[in-house]
């Protein structure tokens, strides 16, 4: 015969060999009896809690030739044939495979034919939740009102998965994850049949590893004997799971309490670069912390310990530490968990909890906002009786400060205005580029700036709202053959936009639209103002804009006109202007023939 797992092998074939699920077990052994049975069952929990076991158990016990009965024989037909999976009349279904409607109809169709051997029909369906829409829909009828002869068992991980309408129709069993003390004893069991003797303690690390799921730590133990030798060893359990021993954790935690920076990260670093996960090892520290909390609280809970042991050294070790450390060492590696889950740094992340740690005072709280020692609070907490003199003057000094504190209020409201009037302007960090901007001028022309101003309308219809609605108030003021200068109400709006790549996204949309990839220089409006009359001096273009409105259009010198487009506004045509009044700039678009 070929191989089988230990999960196949030691599956349990009676609710008295199952491992938990008590409350389970009870209820349905009590219908059994009783010939209470509904038609329609549903069974939730985590994987490996024995949601499929139970419910192969469940239709044995019905269908049993010596039923009414609250275990199957497993000895009659019937029974064995179910074991073997066999049986005409009991039918495992498997949703994640199967979950299309034409497959569910196919099971409702044969569902009215009475059973060919058995006393019930029972249809098993594993991870019901993957069914489609469709499919619970064909099925809602059916497992409302199933004929006499039917007995459906839904088993599922994911019950929020289910419509209301399937959980309300159905008898629901949540199973829970299965105790440390559950997975030894079954493990136990499975070590004495194949005659391999073993250490506890690596059974203890296996549970540990298995997190509750019987089938998980039956599969681990399967990979730990075929590794092990004569001898199932707590070094094997260590490296075939990767978890770590009791002596790491030891070192570790003593090194903490000795504030011994070093050895700390020079033991973290041995266990990473083992291979070791930060997230799995952050876990491990809470557990063994919480098993030092148990040993220093209540000694005689051995049996709940699950990474330190009951050993004199674990016990000194306990008590070196107070219980407000050893609950503020919980505290920061569960915060620090869980920042870990979005991050890809881990390791810095766990290395930073244990410098915390290292440097975490005894009895010191983590959060700000302690009582000073020396407060009255904290003379009436410690019981102690101040003298009466002591507190007359601590009462007067307090009414000083009280006065102090009202007369100094006063003159803060009475140079308030003064302040404001003199509050500098909040630097919003952008740096204004004036080299760039003053480059641009040099070589700006009005046909450069005319073309931008026609494509504007069109960038801003393309780019997202929360892009174009930056630019509510932007607009292009210089524009030379391959770059132009935009205007921004705000420098804050600048740096938002180079961030969010507005800018960039307006480059690209401009390149087709006017056959150039012209670089964007941003300026806000206090700056281009400052940068435009420094430019104007500097060039001594200062006549040309007293005598603007007496010029001509066509005299004014081309590459000076990006300068003067604000002054030109007040001569340019009334309509355009009330148009540009009414709907923005932005939206107005002259035409030139």
């Amino acid at each position: 015969m070929t191989y089988q797992a230990f999960y196949r092998v030691y599956r349990p074939q009676s609710f008295r060999e199952m491992s938990g699920q008590s409350h389970v077990k009870r209820t349905l052994q009590n219908a059994l009896l009783a010939n209470k049975t509904t038609h329609a069952y549903l069974f939730s929990g985590p994987r490996g809690t024995g949601k499929t076991s139970t419910a192969k158990i469940f239709a044995k016990a019905l269908n049993c030739e010596h039923a009414p009965t609250e275990e199957p024989c497993n000895t009659c037909a019937t029974c064995i044939s179910i074991t073997n999976g066999s049986h005409p009349d009991v039918i495992e279904f498997d949703a994640a495979s199967n979950s299309r409607v034409e497959e569910m109809r196919e099971i409702i169709e044969k569902v009215r034919f009475a059973p060919a051997s058995a006393r019930f029909k029972v249809y098993i369906i594993d991870e019901v939740h993957m069914l489609s829409t469709s499919a619970f829909n064909a099925l809602l009828k059916t497992l409302e009102e199933p004929p006499a002869h039917v007995v459906f068992i839904l088993a599922t991980t994911e019950p929020h998965k289910l419509p209301a309408t399937i959980i309300s129709r159905c008898q629901r069993f949540d199973f829970k994850r299965l105790s440390s003390i559950d997975l030894l004893e079954r493990m136990k069991i499975v070590l004495e049949d194949i005659e391999l003797q073993y250490d506890e303690q690596a059974l203890k690390v296996i549970a540990q590893s298995a997190a509750g799921g019987m089938r998980d730590a039956l599969s681990m133990l399967d990979q730990v004997v075929s590794f092990s030798g004569d001898k199932l060893t707590l070094e094997d359990a260590l490296f075939v799971t990767g978890s770590i021993s009791q002596e790491v954790f030891y070192d570790l935690a003593k090194a903490l309490g000795d504030k011994d920076i070093a050895q700390v990260l020079a033991l973290l670093e041995k266990l990473i670069s083992e291979g070791k996960d930060a997230v799995r090892l952050s876990e491990d520290l809470i557990t063994f912390f919480r098993d030092l909390l148990l040993i220093q609280t209540a000694p005689d809970l051995e049996d709940l310990l699950e990474l330190a042991s009951s050993d004199e050294k674990f016990k000194t070790l306990a008590n070196q530490f107070t219980t407000d450390t050893l609950y503020g060492y919980v505290d920061i590696l569960s915060k620090t968990q869980q920042e870990m889950r979005f991050s890809h740094h881990s390791k810095i992340y766990l290395e930073t909890a244990l410098l915390k740690m290292a440097q975490f005072a005894p009895g010191q709280p983590i959060t700000q906002g302690t009582i000073q020692e020396n407060s009255p609070m904290m003379t009436q907490s410690t019981g102690e009786s101040p003298n009466v003199a002591d507190l007359e003057s601590k009462i007067a000094s307090l009414e000083q400060i009280v006065l102090q504190l009202q007369q100094g209020g006063q003159q803060q409201r009475n140079a308030a205005p003064a302040q404001q009037r003199q509050r500098p302007k909040v630097d919003s960090g952008m740096k204004i580029n004036v080299g760039r901007i003053q480059e641009v001028l040099k070589v700006a022309t009005k046909k450069d700036l005319q073309m931008i101003k026609s494509a504007w309308s069109d960038v801003l219809n393309q780019l997202q709202k929360s892009q174009s609605a930056l630019l509510e108030d932007a607009e292009p003021v210089a524009a030379s053959s391959n770059a132009f200068v935009l205007k921004l109400k705000q420098g804050v709006y600048c740096t938002i936009g180079t961030n969010n790549g507005t800018f960039s996204a307006m480059s690209t949309i401009l390149q087709p639209l006017t056959g150039v990839a012209y670089e964007i220089v941003v300026v806000p409006e206090d700056n281009w103002l400052k940068i435009r009359a420094d430019f104007i001096r500097q060039h001594g273009l200062d006549k040309q804009v007293h005598s603007l409105e007496e010029t001509p259009a066509d005299n004014v010198n081309e590459m000076t006109e990006p300068l003067f487009v604000e002054e030109r506004i007040p001569s340019e045509d009334p309509l355009v202007a009330k148009a540009e009044e009414l709907f923005g700039k932005g939206f107005v678009e002259i035409l030139e023939e």
